[in-house]
């Protein structure tokens, strides 16, 4: 009775054994758990600069744990931010509110792989603002100030998340609509007009907004329509008031996100609908186009038209 017992011991100590070698050598022991984000970066040379920043900003317990997503700069996209703000690597590090505000904008509060982005939709970080993932040589990203990243390597797995490589330093939006459209020599009448409409202030608050801008050579069109000079134009604020309310969307509504062919409601109240090919069709079935989409602000989207849309 006691042989049969040892033989059986001694055949489940070696099947244990084996067992424990077979673990260890797939790679399931604890040493060779799946490193979480910051574990992940700290063992990959191009991320150290990125570390430091998580580091210096006390981020490194955030980054542990949860469920994220991660837009990583490597190392040569931070070097090239601090030209592009003509800073240095200790100076950055020692703004702890900006950086983590950069920080903060490449995570996301759940885990995205590859597959599943939302390709030219708004996609929000945990910081709050947005941007946008679009598939076009390669996937590329346009961050709040309108710069563009690209996704060097995507789907580095974590135990709490995912990693994606970017090669350009993402930056939240610094400036309004207003400070936006006034910044682009192309909107300088659009600007004169939200000015003399007494509208800034509404266009600078939280919003968010979809404005429909049109473009000089839009305005300069309307005025050979109506027959009237610019002067007479800004002079005329009930009116003025009304057009310009009509090209602004309360939403944020990316050119990815337009519900097309749909009655689209403006601040003015009355309605217009987009085509899938971008045409606007006003209240007295005039059409403009948009002509350039998607420009971020850090209160909504700009869209530029090239003919004035009338109620």
């Amino acid at each position: 009775m006691n042989t049969v017992f040892n033989r059986r011991t001694v055949l489940m100590a070696a099947a244990l054994g084996a067992s424990t070698t077979l673990l260890q050598a797939c790679g399931g022991g604890d040493d060779d758990s799946e490193p979480n984000i910051v574990e992940l970066a700290q063992k990959t040379p191009e991320l150290s600069i990125l570390v430091e920043a998580v580091v210096a900003a006390g981020l490194v317990s955030t980054l542990s744990t949860g469920s994220l997503t991660v837009f990583a700069p490597t190392n040569a996209a931070f070097a090239a931010l601090l030209t592009e703000l003509g800073t240095t690597k200790e100076a950055l590090l020692a703004n702890k509110p900006l950086l983590t505000a950069v920080l903060t904008y490449h995570v996301l509060g759940s885990k995205v792989l590859r597959a599943d982005v939302p390709l030219g939709k708004a996609i929000t970080p945990v910081s709050g603002g947005f941007f946008k993932i679009e598939a076009s040589n390669g996937l590329k990203i346009t961050d709040g100030r309108n710069r563009v990243s690209t996704i060097t390597s995507t789907d580095i797995q974590a135990s709490n998340g995912v990693v994606h490589l970017v090669d350009r330093v993402l930056l939240p939006a610094d400036k309004d609509i207003v400070a936006t459209a006034s910044a682009l020599p192309d909107f300088s009448i659009l600007v004169e007009a939200v000015v003399a409409a007494g509208l800034v202030s509404t266009l600078q608050a939280a919003g968010p907004f979809t404005v429909f801008a049109p473009t000089n050579a839009a305005f300069a069109m309307l005025l050979t329509e109506l027959g009237v000079s610019k002067p007479d134009m800004l002079a005329n604020k009930a009116l003025l008031t009304k057009v310009l309310t009509y090209h602004v969307v309360p939403a944020r509504v990316l050119k990815a996100e337009v519900p097309f062919n749909t009655a689209i409601t403006t601040v003015q109240g009355q309605t217009f609908t987009v085509s899938s090919s971008l045409v606007i069709t006003d209240q007295n079935m005039r059409t403009s186009r948009i002509v350039t989409a998607d420009v971020f602000t850090s209160n909504g989207v700009i869209h530029a038209v090239d003919k004035v849309i009338l109620p």
